[in-house]
């Protein structure tokens, strides 16, 4: 089984999506893993929206990458371009791949209404459902 880590700047929003549609849609074929290069904590919103699709992200956590340093991870996926930038120098074989989406959080700051605001959630989450979909298949080219 693959072993992959979705990393983001600070392990709330994107990644953890990632890691949820991972375990929901591709637990057969990956184990998956989220962490960030800081640690901020589980955003309520990215929660609420994955749970709008029937995918359970509440008893996750916020991690910083340090915590998972004795993983041996095949593939390691930046989620965000920040982590891109400033990923980890991963020991052992680990393939780093980057796969951007947009940031809700910062997107949502200039909704006009609250509902607006989810919309952006909402987006991100489907554009991060859809890339997982093509997991493993799509990892072995990179």
């Amino acid at each position: 089984m693959l072993k992959v880590l979705f990393l983001c700047t600070g392990n709330s929003c994107r990644s953890q999506m990632a890691e949820g549609w991972a375990r929901h849609l591709k637990s057969d074929d990956i184990q998956a893993y989220s962490a960030g290069i800081a640690s901020h904590g589980l955003n309520a919103n990215a929660v609420a929206v994955m749970s709008e699709v029937g995918v359970d992200i509440s008893s996750q956590h916020s991690k910083h990458v340090d915590e998972l340093a004795d993983v041996e991870f095949h593939y390691v996926i930046t989620v965000c371009d920040s982590a891109a930038e400033s990923c980890p120098t991963f020991l052992g074989n680990a393939k780093v791949i980057h796969k951007g989406f947009d940031d809700p959080p910062r997107l949502a700051r200039e909704a006009a209404t609250e509902e607006g605001a989810i919309e952006y959630y909402r987006r991100v989450r489907d554009e991060i459902r859809d890339y997982v979909h093509t997991l493993p298949d799509a990892l072995e080219g990179n």
